[in-house]
């Protein structure tokens, strides 16, 4: 079927624009559903979902897995725009992909059913990685491509209200979405999305006949990719985008470490009491509000005194996130002494954040389009993508680097493959070596498994670790069910020694403190360290009761679920103190964590800010429009 290649010549806006941003908002509910709740799933879900002989997985590795798939995500559309530029068109690659995404979801949500649900989640998130990553800068620039000479002075305001789509569905989901895994599992909080994503395919597919579908560019493309104007547009925005990278590594943690902050925050706000994955979608109803201020109000109003280039509004923006993150890192401060601040001190970090997104993230996306010659621009779009899986990748790299392996898991792993294969029929008792390489010794580690599930691992000095956590324990009871501060638990444990090497009482959280000593080679943050973690039992918020509760089940999934798969809770306990959880470690303890975690990005921030005031001031744009 022939369709129209070239742009409307109206003077108003282009007809098939809408079927763009409907879809733009159905697609965004699926993604942004299916990311706010992906960190969380991971450290609270995923390992119930096979049965109960896993662990949670541990924040740091949660980071580095919800930021690879970031990577990923980002980085595929290099595939989706050689596919449009050069072989198929924008709108054939985006149908395509858009199916692929559709299975994706299906197979998030068919997790647990079939078994080895790890393999079905890595396959879903790897063709949601492929799907939408894929279509992305094809969506970006088909909304370029609709303009011509006669109505390109509406591109500008059409990127607003195309990132304005975006956050609308963005912010539906991340509420619905987290509050579907609340209560009714995994299985609804990945399919529902996957529903909507079925939805925004079928509205771009009727909007076909609307479209300008410009031809790809096939050897065109590679021709004026090395011409003298395709190189000089990718060597002048590769530097813009390495600076926009680190924008990236931040904001990107808005969906895994400021969601861990939120969970140990007072979560009342404005009468309601927020679930943590729900917080972020706040940063969308800001973009919500604050696109048509600063469209209608502040650039107008700042263009009378100082002109506003895109990247001037970029190195405000760079500030602006600096400070976001500043006060993110003095809210973990609090939290690192034991405090519990309210959630309005974070919901402030993400209204200075939205605000920076709006003058970097929205900018940058009408900047790259402007700049690409016309048979690149998806292409060239990809660039845009790139800062963001290398900003990803950043935070990769440094949760990989902090995260300190446990000598005992590391050996246990081998050894559980060794054993039978009907070992889950009968208890047995693991027995690995220590620091001296030999077993029978005093630096053994033990692991019992009773019919399949473990038991909490047995380290070294264990008797120690148990006698100082019962002492802390008692003290917190008495307290009201609040942990010592760092200078009572330091007095706590300051008669126990071991040699030359002392214990170290550490405040994790309100909710969460750790006991630890160097392990056997003297050394501190090693995989030799040993210790215990105890986590007090959390005050649940008071629920207030509203027409939502009609729809949701009595008791949460997680609550069913390990019912019914007959794990221990607090509900059995017979003492105050069996309320209290115990995790015995060896290493496995993040080198960087707390406030100093979130202090290093807010530096590396900063310095980016000041690097790009004189880039910014040397840069000469030059802007490309389909005719």
């Amino acid at each position: 079927m022939n369709y129209r290649t070239t742009p409307e010549e109206i003077t108003r806006m282009p007809t098939g624009i809408p079927h763009i941003i409907g879809n733009e908002a159905a697609e965004r509910f699926s993604f942004y559903g299916m990311k706010a709740i992906l960190a969380v799933f991971l450290t609270q879900y995923l390992f119930l979902m096979d049965g109960s002989e896993g662990k949670p997985m541990d924040e740091a590795r949660s980071t580095e897995l919800v930021h690879w798939f970031n990577f990923a995500f980002y980085l595929t559309p290099f595939i989706g725009a050689i596919l449009a530029d050069v072989f198929f068109g924008k709108y054939r690659v985006i149908m395509f992909l858009s199916i692929i995404y559709c299975a994706a979801h299906a197979a998030l949500a068919r997790m647990g059913q079939f078994g080895y649900s790890e393999w079905w989640m890595i396959a879903g998130l790897v063709l949601i990685a492929l799907g939408a990553g894929g279509i992305k800068p094809c969506v970006s620039a088909h909304v370029g491509d609709q303009f011509g000479s006669l109505n390109s002075h509406f591109l500008s305001r059409v990127f607003n209200w195309f990132y304005f789509s975006i956050n609308l569905g963005a912010v539906a989901s991340m509420l619905l979405t987290p509050w579907l895994l609340e209560w009714y599992g995994p299985h609804w909080a990945f399919g529902v999305p996957g529903i909507l994503m079925a939805i925004a395919t079928f509205i771009f597919w009727l909007g076909r006949h609307r479209f300008a579908h410009v031809p790809a560019g096939g050897f065109g493309f590679l021709k004026e990719a090395l011409s003298k104007d395709g190189l000089i547009a990718m060597l002048k925005l590769s530097p813009v985008y390495v600076f926009v990278a680190v924008f990236w590594a931040l904001f990107d943690q808005t969906g895994s470490t400021w969601i861990f902050q939120s969970q140990n925050m007072d979560r009342s706000f404005l009468g309601f009491n927020w679930l943590p994955s729900q917080i972020q979608s706040l940063n969308s109803v800001f973009v919500l509000s604050f696109i048509p201020i600063f469209s209608y109000f502040i650039y107008p109003f700042v263009q009378k005194f100082w002109p506003l280039s895109p990247l001037r509004k970029m190195g405000v923006g760079f500030v602006l996130m600096t400070a976001s993150f500043v006060l993110v890192s003095f809210i973990q401060e609090w939290i690192d002494a034991g405090d519990r601040p309210n959630i309005g001190w974070q919901i402030s970090a993400f209204a200075l954040l939205t605000a920076s997104e709006i003058l970097i993230s929205i900018v940058a996306l009408e900047f790259a389009y402007t700049q690409a010659p016309r048979k690149m621009k998806s292409f060239i779009m990809c660039f845009y993508l790139a800062a963001v899986a290398i900003g990803n990748l950043l935070v990769v790299g440094v949760n990989h680097y902090i995260r300190v392996p446990s000598a005992a898991e590391e050996q246990l792993q081998t050894a559980l493959n060794n054993l039978p294969k009907d070992w889950h029929s009968a208890p047995r008792t693991v027995v690995l070596p220590g620091y001296d390489g030999l077993t029978g010794t005093e630096d053994d580690f033990i692991k019992r498994l009773d019919k399949g599930v473990e038991n909490p691992l047995q380290v070294e000095h264990q008797s120690i670790l148990d006698e100082i956590a019962s002492k802390i324990i008692s003290e917190s009871i008495a307290a009201g069910n609040t942990f010592p501060k760092q200078s009572r638990g330091d007095e706590l444990i300051s008669t126990y020694r071991i040699q030359n090497n002392e214990f170290r009482y550490e405040i994790l959280n309100s909710n969460s403190i750790r006991i630890r000593i160097a392990g056997s080679d003297g050394k501190w943050n090693t995989k030799w360290d040993t210790g215990i973690i105890l986590d007090k039992p959390e005050e649940e918020a008071p629920k207030k009761a509203s027409w939502l509760d009609r729809l949701r089940p009595q008791e949460t999934w997680l609550s069913a679920r390990k019912k019914s798969l007959g794990i221990k809770s607090k509900a059995n306990a017979k003492t105050a103190e069996e309320l209290y959880t115990k995790t015995t470690f060896s290493g496995g303890q993040p080198k960087l964590q707390g406030a100093k975690y979130f202090w290093f990005f807010s530096g590396l921030m900063g310095l980016t800010a000041v690097l790009f005031i004189p880039f910014a001031m040397i840069y000469r744009p030059k802007n490309y429009l389909q005719q």
